[in-house]
């Protein structure tokens, strides 16, 4: 068995593990912080919202000996407006201006022709209207919002409605992460980060929902129990499916980064780099999140319930018994009130096992 495998065999047996509950409160402080970091970067920067937001026209030019700065230069000098440009892998050269009408975009396709000294009927122009981006927006927004209220309907439906508000908010978490490097490095938004942006929420989701369940399976019948408390279930939880969650990430990060640095290298940049970048930072964002963030908060909203705080005060009282006489308790004489078994959480003897040990 490789190391990974047994390291990943030996969490989720509870024989090894990293404390995650126990250390959130520097989770959450670190979220805290990147997440006013995002606010005000939104406030004093803003976003970089591509040609399909705010209208314009997109001038595709030939592959030319021309450097982007100087094409650049050319296209501001041209328009009288701010200009993007962009060096795609042909060569060819991709120019965005904001802010134009159809006969100011005709007036720089013709100043760029001659600047560019390439005929002007070999640069391609697209004229973007403010309005179709407007639409675009709305029915991001639209999807957003019904996929949100569908995921906490579902997970209060299949689990329980504090896991539904612990993962809407690590969701929100991931989304306030990705805008917010967004913003702060400039990173142009445009549909293709849109829609990178909704599909992230699907990885982050499935992420959570499995440590979400383990945790269900873990927990069933927590108080029937006196040997782990739920804030130490859900942190086995975390543990248990901490490997997997890595190689799912890792999996999913490798094929976005070929397209990412690979693909917009050879490629291009365009709609290709757009969702791949917006689909990089998300499924880090969400890895991170459900480890560090919802299942913690899970864990703080459980143990706000009258039965758990119970069960937490008798763990830790029979703790506090054990080690006065220079014992440690792990709750081998905790029967159930049912079927006077020892209640522990993982696989029981057999009956045969028991039956032998009775006899004996």
């Amino acid at each position: 068995m490789s190391k990974l495998g047994d390291l990943g065999a030996r969490l989720h047996r509870g024989e090894v593990g990293y404390d995650f509950i126990g250390n959130r409160k520097i989770w959450y402080g670190l979220s805290i912080l990147i997440t006013i970091t995002a606010i005000v970067a939104l406030a004093v920067r803003g976003l970089n919202m591509g040609i399909e937001f705010q209208g314009g026209a997109v001038f595709t030019t030939p592959k030319s000996e021309v450097s982007v700065s100087q094409a650049q230069e050319y296209a501001e000098e041209a328009s009288g407006h701010d200009a993007i440009v962009q060096q795609l892998g042909n060569g060819s050269l991709r120019i965005q201006v904001g802010g134009l009408d159809t006969a100011q975009s005709d007036k720089v396709r013709t100043e760029l022709a001659k600047d560019l000294n390439v005929p002007e009927d070999k640069i391609a122009a697209e004229l973007v209207g403010p309005s179709w981006g407007e639409q675009i927006a709305t029915k991001a927004w639209t999807g957003l919002g019904v996929f949100m209220i569908l995921v906490v309907i579902y997970l209060a439906i299949a689990f329980e409605w504090r896991m539904a508000v612990a993962a809407l908010i690590a969701l929100i978490h991931d989304l306030t992460i990705t805008v917010g490097i967004y913003s702060l490095v400039g990173f142009e938004v445009t549909v293709g980060t849109v829609i990178g942006l909704l599909t992230i929420l699907g990885y982050s989701l499935y992420d959570t929902v499995v440590v979400f369940d383990s945790l269900k399976e873990q927990t069933k019948d927590i108080t029937k129990q006196t040997r782990f408390t739920y804030s130490e279930m859900a942190n086995r939880s975390i543990n248990g499916t901490l490997v997997r969650s890595i190689n799912t990430t890792v999996v999913a990060l490798l094929p976005v980064a070929g397209l990412l640095f690979i693909g917009g290298g050879v490629l291009g940049a365009g709609m290709l780099n757009d969702i791949s970048l917006s689909l990089f930072v998300g499924l880090a964002a969400g890895a991170y999140s459900s480890i560090f963030i919802a299942t913690p908060l899970v864990a703080d909203l459980k143990e706000r319930e009258p039965a758990i705080r119970a069960l937490k005060k008798r763990i830790t009282a029979k703790r506090a018994g054990a080690a006065a006489k220079g014992d440690s308790y792990d709750g081998s004489d905790d029967r159930s009130a049912d079927d006077n078994e020892i209640a522990v959480v993982g696989p029981r003897a057999s009956r045969r096992g028991r039956s032998s040990e009775q006899r004996g």
